[in-house]
């Protein structure tokens, strides 16, 4: 392997370790901070203002299937209804039927349901046929999401790879 393969090789297991235990520290985490992480990653990926606008739309309506309400924009032009599972088995379809059907009585058209396990493939199936845009996060893409974001992580140490750039010397 030549240095830039070992060094992508090495980066890639350091990134499935962090993502790795990211998501079992999620796990182990109480309903309330797994909420903190929710709003914590969506205002990072550019949703809902800042936090404080944030913290205080998700948690709110609590009732009929809805754990929270972010805005899609700084400007809160639209909402995004979000659902959020700390669990452990395999999410199916009822449950995203279940979070359909909260959204309809909104009169919403947009989700988010954010597991910390998996999705089956009759619920992601169920997500394609609906009218309602449903995002699924299952576990392994928050950790990853949490990582690209700098949700729960710091950096160690970052390391630039370079290269000869052939077009300067070209130009002699």
């Amino acid at each position: 392997m030549t240095p830039e393969e070992t060094l992508a090789a090495a980066y890639n297991k350091l990134r499935s370790a962090i993502e790795s235990e990211i998501l079992s520290a999620v796990k182990e985490s109480s309903p309330s901070f797994f909420e903190r992480v929710v709003v914590d990653l969506l205002v990072k990926m550019g949703y809902g203002g800042n936090r404080q606008d944030a913290g205080r739309a998700l948690g709110k309506s609590g009732d009929g299937g809805i754990d929270g309400i972010i805005n899609e924009d700084r400007l809160g032009l639209d909402v995004i209804y979000i659902q959020a599972k700390r669990w452990d088995g395999v999410v199916g379809r009822p449950e995203i039927q279940k979070f359909a059907g909260a959204l309809q009585g909104q009169r919403a058209k947009k989700g988010v349901f954010i597991t910390t396990s998996s999705f089956t493939k009759e619920a992601k199936d169920y997500v394609s046929i609906i009218d309602s845009k449903i995002i699924l996060i299952d576990g392994i893409q928050l950790a990853k999401l949490m990582v690209d974001f700098n949700v729960g992580v710091s950096t160690v140490g970052g390391y630039e790879v370079k290269k000869l750039d052939s077009d300067y010397f070209d130009n002699e």
